[in-house]
């Protein structure tokens, strides 16, 4: 039995799923979950505020603008596959949240949202902030709803959690009128349930083997909800015990770390050209993967979709042979069971040393531009100085976007989980965010956030609460002084560029060392290397400003249209 305001009762469901932070700016409509947070008012009178808001449980880390808090939040939960939570305050608290929620939906990030709502006595007579929140919610969350009845908020928020945990994972929104939220009542203390397990269908994985046994090209790609779903092992297992070649994105990344003889994510536009069959594990089939068009564009070869969930199943692409639906982990362990009870099983061997020889290559091509010495700076120096830098245990994040394209083109992670960036929803003033969950997730790990001078505009000012909750992010921002994702492709289109230009005077990292971190200007190649040892070394949020050259485009083949 659990005794106290509402915002005991919230807290409590939250400790119970397994969280650690709350992520929030200040809002009175929400300070029920703050006095709980931190102990009550005996707790602050012992340690007082500022020892009590260290100890507290979550803990409690504040942000210069919702934004970044929910994007925490989210990032929380892709890294620590546990949701995260954030508090955000009535109206324009709620407001503020709707990319980052949007965002976690597309990334099918475990995320809880509370909002505070004005208060139910005061409905519809025009109160502070009086807006009916889960409409607008609604449309991009699992579920989005109201508490009205404070015996019923401490099973509401655990519902919460476990919904957003629940395959297909995502955001969920609740709002607690204020006055519900300080209203003292009896309840019992939320108990986090076991996960549902989902089997996946025995005869659809028997038909997934009988097409491998008949691939003689075929191509696994491991995606980001192999690593949310907790399949990293047995999906690298599957591939070993295969000699499939692999190519990752998103968080699949590191699944196989870099230099795997089975990693030919180099090699993707070959391999997906040429390949007999394709096995898509925990990725739509979006905008990034050709829609699920792979081979010939007339005669498509089979698809294999391996998802969570079955709102994940892509109904749109035709070549879909086969979608096994199911926990990823046993649907990859019954893989490997049917794989090895095949009586014929091809030999890949020359298809993966054909795609690994493509890949070799291409990163030799790589080592020429990692290394140009060219005056403006080319992105590419940028990363040939930082990737021997990165230790294996590294997050990279990405905020960006031509010059994070480049990232996603160099970085190669060498363990799953250490990487993040936007996602298909491609929205920017992630980063800042997203680098302060990586910093609780992993506070031994250095963090390094690669952001371009577009997107630090989002987000910048809450440098300032990396630096209260002591959080030494590497910042490395590729500044072209452009919207460079936008000013070249509309040249393509239109022949001409405007309002694509930033001012190149800006000095960000002023910025940043106003706000108490550190920072340098960077204008030529030769200095990028020595900046970054000094980034790393400092022991605070140190940006490194470095002008690049606008014309240095990234060579994309898709705007995602």
């Amino acid at each position: 039995m659990t005794t106290g305001h509402g915002g005991v009762h919230a807290v409590a469901a939250a400790r119970a799923h397994g969280v650690s932070a709350m992520f929030t700016l200040s809002g009175a409509h929400v300070f029920p979950l703050y006095d709980a947070a931190v102990g009550g008012s005996e707790a602050v009178a012992a340690e007082g505020g500022p020892a009590a808001v260290r100890a507290s449980n979550p803990r409690l880390i504040d942000v210069r603008h919702e934004a970044t808090a929910a994007f925490a939040a989210e990032a929380t939960g892709r890294l620590t596959r546990v949701p995260g939570l954030a508090v955000v305050t009535a109206g324009p608290g709620v407001t503020n949240v709707v990319s980052p929620i949007t965002s976690a939906k597309f990334n099918g990030a475990p995320l809880v949202v509370i909002g505070g709502r004005a208060p139910d006595f005061r409905a519809g007579t025009g109160a502070l902030q009086e807006l009916d929140q889960p409409p607008l919610l609604a449309p991009v969350t699992k579920y989005a709803g109201t508490v009205h009845d404070a015996a019923l908020i401490g099973s509401s928020v655990s519902e919460a959690f476990a919904r957003a945990d629940a395959a297909h994972r995502g955001p969920v929104f609740l709002d607690i009128p204020m006055d519900v939220l300080y209203r003292p009542i009896d309840a019992a203390t939320p108990v986090a349930a076991a996960r549902e397990v989902h089997l996946p269908d025995p005869d659809l994985v028997d038909e997934v083997a009988a097409l491998l046994a008949g691939a003689s090209h075929p191509v696994l790609l491991l995606s980001t909800d192999v690593w949310a779903d907790g399949a990293e092992v047995p999906a690298r297992r599957f591939a070993e015990e295969l000699g499939i070649p692999v190519i990752t994105n998103g968080l699949g990344r590191g699944i196989l770390p870099n230099g795997h003889p089975l990693l030919v994510t180099r090699a993707r536009s070959t391999a997906f050209r040429e390949a007999d069959l394709v096995i898509v594990a925990g990725a739509p089939l979006d905008f990034r993967l050709g829609y699920g068009v792979f081979g010939a564009a007339d005669n498509p070869v089979p698809v294999v979709q391996l998802v969570d969930s079955l709102d994940q199943v892509a109904l749109h692409a035709k070549a879909v042979a086969v979608s096994v639906v199911g926990d990823l982990p046993i649907t990859f362990e019954e893989l490997i069971d049917a794989w090895t009870g095949l009586v014929r099983r091809p030999d890949l061997t020359g298809w993966t040393e054909r795609l690994r020889a493509i890949d070799a290559a291409a990163r030799a091509e790589d080592a020429v531009l990692l290394r140009n010495d060219s005056d403006p700076i080319h992105p590419a120096r940028i990363y040939g100085e930082l990737l021997p830098r990165l230790t294996d245990d590294a997050v990279v994040i990405g905020d960006g976007g031509d010059f994070v394209s480049f990232a996603g083109r160099f970085v190669e992670p060498a363990l799953p989980g250490r990487w993040l960036d936007p996602g298909p929803y491609g929205c920017l003033g992630s980063g800042v965010g997203y680098a302060m969950a990586a910093s609780l997730a992993h506070p031994s790990s250095p963090v390094v956030l690669l952001l371009g001078d577009g997107a630090a505009g989002f987000s910048l000012m809450d440098v300032d609460s990396l630096v209260r909750h002591k959080m030494p992010v590497v910042m490395v921002m590729g500044n072209n002084s452009a919207w460079g994702l936008e000013k070249h492709p509309m040249r393509l289109l239109h022949g001409y560029d405007v309002i694509a230009d930033l001012n190149p005077a800006v000095r960000y990292d002023e910025v940043v060392i106003a706000l108490g971190g550190g920072g340098e200007r960077v204008t030529k190649p030769g200095d990028i290397g020595a900046a970054i040892d000094r980034a790393m070394a400092s022991g605070i949020p140190y940006l490194l400003d470095i002008a690049t050259d606008p014309e240095a485009m990234y060579p994309r083949t898709t705007m995602g249209i």
